[in-house]
């Protein structure tokens, strides 16, 4: 199984301040976002990742007065995966008495800026599951954060991707059990199964062009969308993209990201 690990060291935290609680084993993983605004920037600047996750090292431990960073491991759009707490230490990032039944995993997205995942940020945290599983006595959940909890977090992007059963981008296979609130693929369900997602968000402004966004355009078409197939995203692609999201019950930042391109395929037809 292959992770690229960035160690403590590597990225420079703090020493724990007390002794952690061990964890033998967890249910499964908890998915979390950071809830604050992420810079766009970090997609093409790792060492932006490294220091957003020192702030939230330092705020944890100073602001909430943890006694280190809450989440067990932390997943970057390089498809890098922080060690935070670790494995077989109890985490404090899912909520009083939660923490003993799952790890505490972090996407690098927030509800400003960065919202949309990148395939880099689900790689990494689909990477971090695996890695738990088979290091950490996790089981096969992938839950969000607000499953058991009264919270926002993942966000409405990454949450629709855990309920959808946490899929690898490209296709080439996920989570293996959701958990109890995975909606299925029973009767009733989406349509064909999407195309690998371009690896680039499709957004307006600037005007994106490309083949993509013409694949894009041409199956909002196909779904009934009064949209020009130009291979142009500009206003009218970004206006039809806000009002899709709203139906289909995620963050309306008319971006084309991982989750946005996947429903535009397999969700209903309304």
């Amino acid at each position: 199984m292959a992770i690229d690990l960035v160690t403590r060291r590597d990225w420079g935290a703090r020493a724990p301040r007390g002794s952690y609680t061990q964890l033998a084993s967890t249910r499964g993983v908890k998915v979390h976002y950071t809830g604050g605004l992420v810079n766009p920037g970090i997609v093409d600047d790792h060492n932006g990742c490294v220091s957003l996750v020192q702030s939230i090292q330092r705020g944890h431990q100073d602001g909430n007065g943890w006694l280190d960073i809450g989440y067990s491991f932390v997943a970057c759009p390089h498809r890098k995966v922080f060690e935070g707490r670790g494995l077989h230490h109890l985490p404090a990032a899912n909520g009083p008495g939660l923490n003993s039944g799952h790890y505490a995993v972090l996407g690098l997205v927030g509800n400003a800026g960065l919202v949309e995942p990148p395939d880099g940020v689900l790689h990494a945290i689909l990477d971090a599951v695996e890695y738990v599983r088979e290091r950490g006595d996790a089981g096969l959940e992938i839950k969000g954060h607000r499953d058991g909890y009264a919270t926002d977090c993942p966000g409405e992007p990454l949450y629709a991707w855990v309920r959808a059963g946490a899929p690898r981008p490209g296709g080439d296979g996920g989570g293996d059990d959701p958990g109890d609130d995975d909606p299925g693929n029973g009767e009733g369900g989406g349509g064909p199964e999407a195309p690998p997602f371009p690896g680039r968000l499709l957004r307006y402004p600037p005007v994106t062009r490309g083949e993509d966004v013409r694949t894009w355009q041409r199956q909002m078409k196909a779904r009934g969308w009064d949209l020009d197939v130009d291979g142009a995203y500009g206003a009218q692609s970004r206006d039809v993209c806000r009002r899709f999201q709203r139906q289909q019950g995620v963050a309306d930042d008319g971006v084309v990201g991982p989750v946005t391109w996947r429903l535009a395929w397999e969700a209903p037809l309304s």
